[in-house]
């Protein structure tokens, strides 16, 4: 038989041991907790988005261009000008990944090419790689969601079927005999179409979920090249746009309960943008509204494919599994 005092002094060193391993453990997690499972507020659900697509926007012109409704906008939000595209640094891949969560490894476009060079991964209800706006008619059936766009190529890179409405606006056809001040000015002109159509749509409908694209500052690139009087000049044309569409905001008495988010596709150098600089591959990323920080430069870093997650927690749907983009949580109001 053990005598009882060694029982007694066994059983006190066990217990002296089992406090130190558990409240020791609980001490190291109340210390390490705080940061490793801190809980993020999602922003408050606006019921809009209106998002703004400037064709070729390099964030190298922010200093150099005359625009205030644009500089405004992120003055009152919160911004980047540091956001990347993917590669290949041109349009339809980069439209397509703001638009579909995803890269064109996922998504399918390559190129600018009508067909995507890839099979997408996957296929919505809708026939394209799921997007924000299939996901957003699986959400809410009902709902008003428009596209406008003066450059044939979206129509492709958009869940075209999930919409309520959609407008192509065709230039007139540039001729070889044409100067580079005229094909500026027809591509100019039919931005500024684009930007008027899309005034009256939100005037009209008050959609839910509104994409404008805009051609003319891309094409001003390729003519007279990037960081010239003639990009700036156009820049500040389109900058009015963005003026009136926020105004239209207001008519349709739905500015304070709307996020208004303008983006690009890449940036630009001399007369292209497939060099691999930041020139090219930094743009603008600004997002304002209901629930968003003000005045905040972002410090997260941002990818196209972070276009499409941010709205889809904006307006409360979840994204896809296939979707590689994050919500900008930092934009948010309340986040640290």
């Amino acid at each position: 038989m053990i005598p009882v005092p060694f029982c007694a002094r066994v059983l006190s060193i066990v217990t002296c041991v089992l406090f130190v391993v558990v409240f020791g453990f609980a001490d190291a997690t109340a210390q390490t907790a705080p940061e490793a499972s801190r809980a993020i507020t999602p922003p408050p659900r606006a019921k809009h988005v209106l998002l703004i697509g400037i064709d070729g926007f390099g964030a190298y012109a922010w200093e150099k261009a005359d625009m205030p409704n644009i500089k405004r906008l992120a003055a009152n939000g919160a911004y980047s000008l540091e956001a990347r595209c993917v590669v290949p640094s041109i349009s339809a891949p980069n439209w397509g990944t703001h638009l579909a969560g995803a890269g064109p490894e996922s998504h399918g476009y390559t190129s600018n090419a009508k067909a995507p060079g890839l099979p997408p991964r996957k296929v919505s209800a809708y026939g394209r790689f799921p997007g924000i706006f299939g996901i957003m008619r699986d959400a809410f059936p009902d709902a008003e969601m428009g596209v406008v766009y003066d450059w044939p190529r979206i129509h492709e890179l958009v869940e075209n079927k999930a919409l309520s409405f959609e407008k192509e606006v065709f230039p007139r056809r540039v001729l070889k005999t044409h100067t580079p001040e005229e094909t500026v000015a027809i591509y100019e002109e039919s931005t500024d179409t684009a930007t008027t159509e899309t005034v009256a749509y939100l005037v009209a409908k008050r959609p839910r979920l509104t994409f404008v694209y805009l051609r003319a500052l891309d094409e001003t690139g390729h003519m007279f090249g990037h960081d010239t009087a003639a990009y700036y000049a156009t820049l500040k044309k389109i900058d009015a746009h963005v003026g009136k569409l926020i105004g239209a905001l207001k008519t349709a008495g739905i500015e304070r309960e709307t996020v208004v988010m303008l983006i690009s596709d890449h940036g630009g150098h001399k007369k292209g943008h497939s060099e691999v600089r930041l020139q090219v591959f930094q743009t603008p990323w600004i997002i304002s509204g209901a629930g968003v920080r003000r005045g905040h430069k972002l410090e997260s870093t941002i990818v196209s494919y972070d276009t499409a997650a941010t709205i889809a927690q904006i307006l409360g749907v979840t994204p896809p599994q296939c979707w590689r983009g994050r919500p900008v949580q930092e934009a948010f109001a309340g986040q640290p």
